[in-house]
């Protein structure tokens, strides 16, 4: 128990550097946006590709896992659609509410479950990530375009084009046909690709940390800390409990476990900033969960005897 606590203590001290690093302005604030592009457009996809590619998808545990992200974020999204009408905020800060229960970043994910779980769990956790990241972004995009302050709309071709713009999800679809066709590593593009990826995760977090914002935590602190509540009290053990209904084993019901603990997305702001959301609300959400996420998924690894 002490050794893997000793590995998801340094996810959340990456995280606190990076928050330090922008509030001390080590770096300058138009350093970090260019870092960011780098570390999605290219280190992630680096670390996403070759571990989809070496996936086992021939077990039931990948199957099992995905199935349970994916049905978790409909079930836990559509609830979000019934509340709306009682729900007395906005169309753009409900917008930030529904990214804020359904969306999750992969980049604190990712370095936990690898320190739970190993190679076997960050195999898992990148099918995951290729299975629920369409759901996410149509959902989130469609509720965008009806409530967000633009309320433009998006034709099922602009957001095909936009997801296909996504270098995540490509990345995902890549590494998913390679797998798929059975091609075998590829010398020097194989060890490419693993070198982009081994910088993937600590810059991930460090980005992760410089991007929190607390500013709208104190002041909006009853809708947020709702979302914090929905966020990492209710999905995690939804997740699980879906893995293990759809019956995956305990490697696959932990890979549910911690992908529902993981906190809000930063995308999410992005997001919420191009779209005409609530991008000061979606920062303190994503806030919230990030440092709410450091204590409860600790407490659900034991409480779950997955440690």
């Amino acid at each position: 128990m002490i050794g893997l606590l000793a590995g998801i203590v340094p996810v959340f001290c990456l995280i606190a550097i990076g928050y330090g690093l922008r509030k001390s302005n080590f770096l300058p604030d138009a350093t970090w946006r260019p870092i960011e592009k780098l570390s999605i457009n290219l280190l992630y996809p680096g670390f996403l590709i070759p571990a989809i590619w070496g996936a086992d998808l021939s077990g039931g545990g990948a199957g099992a896992a995905a199935g349970a992200a994916v049905t978790a974020v409909i079930i836990v999204g559509t609830c979000a659609l019934l509340a709306k009408p009682f729900l007395k905020i906005e169309g753009p800060a409900y917008t930030s509410v529904f990214q804020g229960v359904i969306r999750w970043n992969s980049f604190v994910f990712l370095p936990v479950i690898q320190a739970v779980f190993g190679a076997e769990g960050l195999a898992l956790a990148a099918v995951m990530i290729a299975s629920i990241i369409p759901v996410t972004n149509i959902a989130c995009v469609a509720v965008l375009a009806r409530w967000g302050a633009d309320q433009r709309g998006v034709s099922p071709l602009a957001l095909t084009k936009a997801m296909l713009a996504n270098p995540i999800l490509v990345a995902c679809l890549t590494g998913l046909a390679l797998n798929v066709l059975k091609v075998p590593p590829i010398p020097g593009v194989s060890d490419t690709l693993e070198l982009l990826g081994a910088a993937a995760l600590p810059l991930g977090l460090i980005v992760a940390g410089a991007g929190l914002s607390f500013a709208e935590v104190a002041r909006r602190k009853g809708t947020i800390a709702a979302v914090t509540f929905v966020k990492l009290g209710i999905m995690p053990p939804l997740m699980w409990g879906l893995c293990l209904l759809y019956g995956g084993d305990q490697t696959a019901q932990g890979a549910a476990l911690l992908c529902g603990a993981a906190p809000g997305a930063a995308a999410a702001y992005l997001l919420a900033r191009q779209m005409g959301g609530d991008a000061p609300l979606m920062a303190g959400i994503v806030a919230l969960t990030t440092v709410g996420s450091a204590l409860t998924i600790p407490i659900l690894l034991v409480l779950f005897h997955l440690i």
